[in-house]
C-alpha cells in the first residue's frame, strides 16, 4: 500500500498539533512547525521502510522539527539581544511602563512565584517543591497575581483585554510618560 501525504494530513494533523502546541506554548509557531514537519514528510516519504510504523516515523519528524525550532530561537535571540544589537534602542527597565513596579508592588507570596515562573523559567511543580506548597496552591498564587497586575495595567496605564484576552492599547498614564 502506497502512502500519500494528505492521507497522513487526515489521520494525524490534529494529533500532530496539539502534540507540538504543548512543547512551544504558543499556537502560531505550532502552525509553523506543522508546516514544517509535513513538508519534511512529504519529501522524505518514500524513504518510509514499514507503513506500519508511520506514526513513530512522523512524530520522530516533528519532534526534531520542535528542536530545530528552539536551536533557530535561541540562535537568533542570541544575535539579536537588545545588548549586542547596535541597530535597535537600548531599552532599560525603566521604560516599560509601569509593569516592574506593579511586579514589586504584589504581596511577596505572589511575587516569589511570578518571578521563579516568568524570570527564572521555572515549572509550576518546581516551584511548588521549592517554595514547599502544593502545586494548587501555586497555580492559585499565579492566577491571582495575575488578576492584580491586569488591574493595574487597566486602572493605571489604560491599557485594556479584548475579548480573546489580549493586552491592548497604548499607555498615556502620567507616571509613565
Amino acid at each position: 500500500m502506497e502512502l500519500k501525504t494528505h492521507t497522513i494530513w487526515n489521520e494525524y494533523n490534529t494529533e500532530i498539533f496539539f502534540f507540538i502546541l504543548k512543547r512551544v506554548k504558543n499556537k502560531d509557531s505550532a502552525n509553523e512547525i506543522v508546516q514544517n514537519s509535513f513538508v519534511k514528510i512529504h519529501i522524505n516519504l518514500k524513504s518510509l521502510k514499514q507503513v506500519s510504523k508511520v506514526k513513530s516515523w512522523v512524530f520522530q519528524i516533528v519532534r526534531n522539527e520542535i528542536v530545530n525550532f528552539y536551536n533557530q530561537n535561541e540562535t537568533i535571540s542570541k544575535n539579536y539581544s537588545l545588548e549586542n544589537n547596535p541597530i535597535l534602542p537600548q531599552v532599560k527597565n525603566d521604560n516599560l511602563c509601569c509593569f516592574d513596579r506593579f511586579i514589586n508592588e504584589l504581596p511577596e507570596k505572589y511575587k516569589v512565584v511570578i518571578e521563579k515562573i516568568y524570570f527564572e523559567s521555572k515549572k509550576s511543580l518546581e516551584v511548588a517543591q521549592e517554595l514547599d506548597i502544593s502545586l494548587a496552591n501555586v497555580k492559585a498564587r499565579v492566577r491571582r497575581a495575575k488578576d492584580i497586575l491586569k488591574q493595574k495595567l487597566t486602572i493605571c496605564c489604560k491599557f485594556y483585554f479584548d475579548k480573546n484576552g489580549k493586552l491592548i492599547g497604548e499607555s498615556n498614564c502620567s507616571v509613565c510618560n
